[in-house]
């Protein structure tokens, strides 16, 4: 028997041991109640499942079939104009042996069915986080099924959430129990992961850069074939008013875009099919051959060094594969997979294929091979819907950057942004102000310095291929301690799989010299300041967990003399989920007064993408009652925004209300539950006294009764007071903490937090333009921690 099984058993011979207590002369008398704890109460009120898009499990076709052609215009622009430019950055030095051409179709019919179709359509969708993808969301996998996080915020009552996963039972649990003791017994295996998970989104913002810049790039510059006039200058500033206009329409929102653009790129697509479908009938048909994965030995046999180098060029097909994973958050599972099954492979088989064949008579047209291999009359049709194509291929990373940012946002790795939803019905769909402004910056200025797309090329695949072997890096974790496949299995992903990303890595760091490095710069500048914000961020939350208010320090500060209490809520804002921050000492040491209802309020981000409205906020009261404080943790996923449209301020007040009611209610029923387990143990079976029981029965009714009436009178007194303290109104406390590094710390740590953070906390937005809260009525406490 398994160790859940056991648990299990137990709790239900438990359950059964105290019901048993109950004897026949008892059955006029209300069962036993269980005890409860205060925080299950919310956690319990549970009225549907969710997923991520806030439909209840199970949507209808129709919704499907709708999200699927959205899709086609959010996720598939990227790898859906690939053919624009792989042949052309494969044979940069031009074609030596027509047989080239077939050897390298084979590696891009393999590489497309490996990697975009059986690797992330089939595989690496199913590791979604209640309906989210991207490398944030297999993160946060890990954290909820192992004790790889580095905040010690979890609570017991965050497993009660209906969203939040739970180990099953498995046959395969030696290898994964294994593997599980190691990560959550290595502090540096933690760090390692955090840093890794950073570093993969770090490199999707670097491709959210350079996909708009050699999609663009690469469709405009096929006019030069048609025009002479048309100069490379031209080319490049015609671009840039390009992507500007793409990033001007961000903030209309995915829906609205995914609508607009995939009517666009589905004749793109078609137009694909149709014209590769032709130049494979008209020129070469035997290209055919290339799904023998022999064409590939003899391609590297013909080549050698340069037939690895060229690797670089092939792995291009598959860019934005990772934009379809992180964009998985603005759409479902299922439409992606029908939308590439369906059209997007078949397309892209056809049009590789009708190019391939085209090259074999047309050796020297490899520079610009996609426009030579349009029929004449279809040239211009063709070249304008590449054009906006191109434009639209952008659309996948700018996307998935927005999303894997506002992950990021909720396991403190990102600075304080805006994020704006921009559809009521798709809850993943949002958009980032600020994060779009410098994307559209930086993509300006790589357009102007690259000017060619064979020069972005070197540069794009480092950061397409370092994406996707980290991706699978954390897939492997995932098969074992989630999934918990067998080794076996694992291995054979490992072998299959990340061989060929690893060897594809290998290729385009070959071109770091030549543009590759501007990638990894992108990525080491969004690293740095991931990084130095979570290390501070953590170690503001140590320093508070260290320096938190006790309950008997509490008391101490309502006893003091000096102290007055006057009428208000105060909201009392705190990162810290466990105890009271030391901040309030420091604000009550200065300001002797205390309003007459305390809520110190923190928000908590739980690894999973969403929580219900019914179980996001938790509360607990501190003792002694009479002080009329209490703590209050407001939940969320990390993909939901914390500014509601309804008020913060009236959705806490409804909850605290329930939750005094509750409280009472709860403390009646313990205290009748406890008269009842008197009686029992009290009245001996048999007696002739029974008679004289029911008089006793009757009075003890009668007494608890007016027990229960007077909780009730309480309870309505104290929502009395709370709608006094509301109607005098409001006050948001918020710490402004001044953080410095300590007496004695290292050079680096006083760079780190003394300039890098201070800068970024300076220039970035502040907590209460965040949470969106009246400045009439905010008032900020200025401390300094000494971390």
């Amino acid at each position: 028997m398994s160790a859940a099984e056991v648990e299990n058993s137990n709790s239900r011979s438990n359950e059964e041991s105290e019901d048993e207590i109950l004897t026949d002369m008892t059955r006029r008398r209300p069962q036993r109640l269980r005890r409860y704890d205060s925080l299950n109460i919310e956690s319990a009120k549970v009225k549907g499942h969710y997923n991520s898009h806030g439909f209840q499990q199970g949507a209808s076709w129709a919704v499907i079939l709708q999200l699927a052609f959205q899709s086609i215009g959010v996720v598939y622009g990227d790898i859906g104009t690939s053919p624009l430019y792989v042949f052309a950055s494969t044979f940069q030095e031009g074609i030596k042996h027509d047989d080239d051409v077939v050897g390298v179709l084979s590696l891009i019919y393999y590489t497309l069915t490996l990697l975009p179709l059986l690797k992330y359509v089939f595989i690496v969708l199913r590791a979604n986080d209640n309906g989210n993808g991207g490398t944030f969301a297999l993160y946060s996998l890990l954290c909820r099924h192992a004790r790889v996080g580095l905040l010690p915020s979890q609570q017991v009552e965050d497993r009660k959430v209906s969203n939040y996963q739970h180990d099953l039972p498995s046959t395969c649990l030696g290898c994964s129990s294994k593997v599980k003791s190691a990560l959550e017994g290595s502090r540096g295996a933690k760090f390692i992961l955090l840093f890794i998970t950073m570093l993969a989104t770090s490199l999707v913002i670097g491709d959210g850069i350079l996909t708009p810049c050699i999609s663009v790039l690469s469709a405009v510059g096929g006019i030069k074939a048609a025009t002479p006039a048309m100069t490379e200058e031209r080319v490049v500033w015609i671009s840039v008013a390009i992507l500007i206009l793409l990033f001007s329409v961000q903030s209309f929102g995915t829906d609205k875009v995914g609508y607009s653009f995939a009517p666009i790129i589905l004749i793109w697509f078609t137009l694909n099919a149709g014209i590769g479908l032709f130049n494979y009938i008209k020129y070469d048909p035997t290209v055919v051959k290339a799904i023998n994965p022999w064409q590939i030995v003899e391609y590297f046999k013909r080549n050698g060094k340069e037939a690895w180098v060229s690797l670089g060029g092939v792995v291009l097909c598959i860019t934005g594969t990772e934009a379809l994973f992180a964009d998985l958050g603005h759409f479902t599972v299922r439409s992606i997979q029908i939308s590439m099954c369906a059209v997007t492979y078949p397309a892209l088989i056809l049009a590789y294929s009708g190019q391939a064949s085209y090259l074999r008579h047309h050796l020297l047209d490899v520079n610009n091979a996609f426009f030579k291999a349009v029929p004449g009359p279809m040239y211009w049709p063709v070249f304008l819907v590449a054009v906006l194509a191109a434009i639209i291929a952008s659309q996948a990373m700018i996307s998935g950057t927005f999303s894997i940012l506002q992950q990021s946002l909720s396991h403190g790795c990102f600075p304080r942004v805006k994020v704006i939803h921009t559809s009521a019905k798709y809850e993943g769909q949002v958009y980032i102000p600020e994060i779009n402004f410098i994307l559209m910056l930086a993509c300006v200025c790589v357009t102007l310095a690259f000017k060619t797309t064979e020069k972005i090329g070197n540069a794009y695949g480092i950061a397409v291929v370092f994406a996707e072997t980290i991706t699978s890096s954390f897939m492997v974790l995932v098969m074992l301690l989630i999934w918990k496949k067998h080794v076996l299995i694992v291995i054979v992903y490992i072998i299959v799989i990340m061989s060929i990303e690893v060897t594809y890595l290998s290729s385009v760091l070959y071109k770091f010299p030549h543009g590759g490095f501007l990638p990894i710069a992108f990525a080491a500048g969004s690293m740095m300041i991931m990084f130095t914000w979570n290390y501070v961020y953590r170690k503001k939350y140590y320093y508070e967990m260290d320096h938190v208010v006790s309950p008997d320090e509490l008391k101490d500060i309502a006893a003091q003399s000096n102290l007055s209490r006057i009428p208000g809520l105060a909201i009392f804002y705190s990162e810290l989920v466990h105890g009271i921050p030391p901040i309030f000492e420091h604000y009550a040491a200065n300001i002797p007064a205390l309003h007459s209802i305390l809520v110190f309020v923190s928000f908590k981000s739980l690894p999973i993408s969403k929580i219900p409205n019914e179980e996001r906020f938790l509360f607990r009261r501190v003792k002694p009652r009479e002080l009329l404080v209490f703590r209050c943790v407001v939940r969320y996923g990390y993909t939901v925004v914390r500014n509601d449209e309804e008020p913060f301020e009236k959705i806490l007040v409804e909850r605290l209300k329930e939750f005094i009611q509750e409280g009472f209610w709860m403390e009646s029923l313990k205290q009748k539950n406890q008269k009842d387990d008197d009686y029992i143990a009290n009245e001996m079976p048999g007696s002739s006294m029974d008679v004289i029981n029911i008089k006793e029965d009757q009075t003890n009714d009668a007494a608890t009764q007016d027990e229960v009436g007077t909780k009730n009178e309480e309870a309505e007194m104290e929502i009395e007071a709370l709608d006094k303290a509301c109607h005098a109104g409001v006050t948001h406390l918020m710490g402004e903490n001044e953080v410095i590094a300590g007496k004695g710390s290292s050079i680096g740590k006083k760079m780190l937090i003394n300039y890098g953070y201070r800068f970024l906390e300076k220039n970035l937005r502040r907590s209460d333009k965040v949470l969106e809260i009246p400045h009439k009525r905010l008032l900020k406490v200025g401390m300094t921690y000494e971390l």
